[in-house]
């Protein structure tokens, strides 16, 4: 979104000539100098290119003998390769001969200073690479440098991205081979067939297979003695599409139309039924579902290794039971291993070290299941337990205290220990560091990995025979380290970053400020990002950015050098981790459920006003708010719910109606069946309430959050009579990226705020605004949510 184009700043310049010589119009004691644009428009340009030796998040290559990373120098980047046995580094390969044979092959003109991928694999004789870009696949030979793409998704995956229902494949060519190497499994009419490797035999499984009940390839799964097999039959859910007019298309004159199946809260899902197959005698044998009668959906289909049975993770719809369910394979009879119920919601997205998407569940099978190691927030906390795999019985809490879990690395079975981080350990420091810790499988031995307070990103070697630390925080630059397992011994330091650059510039980084929250007694921990030339002597203006989504949690902990473009104008910029949002206690968490219009609200409130009172250039006199996805959500309600506190706000891509989204994020935190408190948390249902000003932005093509949404929010507050701005980005996706779009928020900022007069674009001495990149957009569909 920060992104400068040429012409942006070419008009810039052009303005501020036309200003210095005179040209008619306000003076600039009544406007902001456009030179202050001009910075905030390309302050971060300026500064990627000042750091030295700033090495981003390393990983290891498969044969566990050597890592990499992508380093950054004076605005170039490249991938350096690292023998983990004597750190010895070396290019990864020849940047300039890949940049050149991607542009042969893709027509594109990739930068070898810059190339347009974040990590890739290298095969085991170190001949070839691999690695994604723009959804495809590619690799490359290192011998001669020839590349191709492999794969891409294709027009109907891009279009079901957001479907709970696989997709029908009858395709005799696409097939599962058994492990001993005698069959072929396959998908015809809907039903499931076996051949004889041979080709001699073609042996029809089932028969019932139909349209609206069908046998799902994907999920084909073998026992490991090949004897049987067990796959899913699925009955398809309701195929809900959203319709999007493209109105301004690069290539022809006319609109497109283009449609995507997203499904929403509410809705009715695919049902899928396991069924288990006898290879010998052909028979198959239906799962007695009693166990799991109402699926939001159902994990891949595991086998032990003895072929004893499979296992596969039931999530019940409404998300406040999660169980793993095991398959006896001889009798087809079913059983409960492990419950996890609660009273509010199960998070049951993947445990990763992801701040922004950090899930909670995880489970390691130790020994072929003998034990069973599981992740859990039963006590409060985010933990691990070890459960015995054969009775289903908890042996023992494995991890415990008033801290979480954030992510497990290693499991090291013959010497039963467990390379983890957490976070929230170590008394007075902040609660969302991360740190790197090993354990025994009895709980004993907790030892800490990184002693030093900052923010730690831990990555285990395949073998578990070395870890890199990976660290930094707000005002301390990366550091990268290798260390050896077996004692916690360094093996060097991989790289240090040099910021001197950086200072020397004018970067500054931002102020930690904690506080207690509404119960009196957690700490509300924020951060403030200071305006440019800052004295302590004059009083300055707030504005939030706010991103309250209980996915995760969202103030940066690590070092950055980017910096908030609205500093550059005068703003105090503040960001804050309020209660409902994720990675502290379960308590803290549970807010949000069927409540996100709380967004942590009271929290945020009293972390401004304690901000206020300890600085006295802290001015909340007229509060400003912003925030793109959950948080353009997050800020509209500010001015639905809260409008004592803040005045203006700035709503980019929000999902202002959480049955108008998609169902997986929205189910997950108000709960099905669809009930109340969605209408509660509307920001359409509440616009009545609307005080303040208000500026909506949308792109027409958002494929994340329904652009509706945003439309029928602006309908509803038409129809109450409420004034506001909104902008419609032609062309653009998920947050609108692009340079006009952020022109238009630091506008409305300098007029409403400031109570400033913007200056004047569209003077007839200069260039009209034109060409401003916004069709890029962000559509992972598992990041963010609305």
């Amino acid at each position: 979104m920060y992104k400068v184009g040429v012409l942006m700043i070419a008009l810039l310049a052009q303005q501020e000539a036309a200003a210095v010589n005179g040209s008619k119009g306000n003076t600039e004691d009544e406007v902001v100098r456009r030179s202050d644009y001009n910075r905030a428009l390309t302050i971060n340009d300026q500064y990627a290119g000042l750091m030295i030796d700033a090495p981003e998040v390393p990983f290891w290559l498969a044969d566990g003998a050597s890592f990499a990373y992508r380093l950054t120098s004076n605005g170039k980047r490249q991938f350096i390769l690292v023998n983990a046995a004597n750190g010895r580094k070396q290019p990864a390969f020849d940047h300039k001969k890949l940049a050149v044979a991607l542009n042969r092959v893709s027509h594109k003109n990739y930068n070898a200073d810059n190339l347009p991928f974040e990590r890739f694999e290298l095969a085991d004789d170190g001949a070839k690479i691999t690695f994604q870009i723009e959804g495809a696949s590619w690799s490359c030979e290192l011998v001669n440098y020839a590349c191709s793409s492999e794969t891409k998704l294709s027009e109907i995956d891009q279009q079901n991205q957001h479907g709970h229902t696989p997709s029908v494949k009858n395709d005799l060519k696409r097939t599962s081979v058994s492990p001993d190497g005698k069959w072929l499994a396959y998908v015809k009419d809907f039903n499931l067939f076996l051949r004889s490797k041979e080709g001699s035999k073609d042996i029809p499984l089932t028969w019932d297979g139909s349209e609206s009940n069908y046998y799902v390839f994907s999920t084909l799964s073998w026992s490991p003695d090949s004897r049987r097999l067990a796959a899913y039959r699925i009955r398809p859910g309701q195929k809900r599409e959203v319709h999007y007019i493209e109105s301004s298309p690069s290539d022809q004159r006319q609109p497109k139309h283009r449609t995507m199946t997203y499904p929403k809260p509410g809705d009715a899902l695919a049902l899928p039924q396991p069924v288990l197959f006898d290879v010998g005698d052909h028979r198959a044998t239906a799962i007695d579902n009693a166990l799991f009668p109402n699926p939001y959906g159902l994990s891949p289909i595991r086998w032990w290794k003895d072929s004893r049975g499979f296992t596969f993770e039931y999530n019940q719809r409404g998300h406040q039971l999660y169980r793993l369910v095991e398959v006896e394979a001889a009798t087809g009879t079913v059983r409960t291993l492990i419950d996890e119920r609660s009273k509010t919601f199960i998070d049951y997205q993947p445990l990763r070290l992801d701040q922004g998407n950090t899930g909670k569940t995880f489970r390691y099978d130790v020994e072929d299941g003998r034990e069973i190691i599981w992740a859990s927030e039963r006590d409060g906390y985010e933990h691990l337990y070890l459960f015995d795999g054969h009775t289903g019985e908890l042996k023992n809490q494995i991890t415990r205290g008033a801290w979480v879990v954030r992510s497990v690395h290693y499991v090291d079975p013959i010497k039963r220990q467990i390379w983890f981080s957490a976070s929230g350990m170590n008394k007075g420091e902040d609660p969302y560091f991360i740190h790197g810790y090993r354990i025994n499988f009895d709980g004993t031995g907790l030892t800490s990995l990184t002693p030093e307070a900052a923010n730690h990103h831990i990555e285990l070697s395949p073998d578990g025979r070395y870890y890199l630390d990976f660290y930094s925080r707000s005002d301390i630059p990366p550091r990268l380290m290798l260390y050896r397992t077996i004692d916690n011994s360094a093996v060097v330091e991989v790289e240090s970053t040099d910021i001197s650059a950086l200072v020397a510039a004018g970067w500054q980084p931002p102020l930690t400020f904690h506080t207690k929250g509404r119960d009196g007694e957690t700490e509300i921990w924020g951060i403030i990002h200071l305006p440019i030339n800052f004295d302590r002597t004059r009083r300055y203006p707030v504005l939030e950015k706010i991103y309250a989504g209980p996915t995760g949690s969202f103030v940066p902990k690590s070092f950055s050098a980017f910096v908030e473009p609205l500093t550059q104008l005068g703003f105090v910029v503040v960001q804050i981790d309020g209660m409902g949002t994720n990675n502290r206690s379960r308590a803290f968490h549970d807010i949000a459920w069927k409540n996100l219009k709380d967004a942590g609200f009271p929290d945020r409130i009293l972390w401004h006003k304690a901000a206020s009172a300890t600085f006295s250039w802290y001015d909340i006199s007229n509060v400003g708010i912003f925030g793109g996805s959950a948080g353009g959500q997050n800020a509209v309600n500010a001015l639905l719910f809260h409008s004592d506190f803040y005045k203006v706000a700035v709503a980019n891509s929000g999902c202002y109606d959480n049955r108008m989204d998609k169902i997986w994020w929205n189910e997950q935190w108000m709960g099905w069946p669809v009930g109340i408190e969605y209408s509660q948390s509307s920001s359409v249902d509440n616009a009545h309430r609307l005080q303040g000003k208000l500026l909506l932005i949308v792109g027409e093509l958002d494929r994340n959050v329904d652009p509706s949404s945003t439309f029928q929010l602006a309908d509803r507050l038409i129809r109450a009579g409420k004034y506001f701005d909104m902008l419609v980005v032609p062309g653009a996706g998920h947050g609108t990226p692009g340079s006009y779009s952020l022109l238009k928020v630091l506008d409305f900022f300098v007029l409403n705020i400031l109570r400033l007069t913007p200056p004047s674009w569209n003077d007839p001495s200069i260039d009209l605004l034109k060409g401003q990149e916004a069709r890029s957009s962000c559509e992972e569909p598992t990041r963010e949510g609305c």
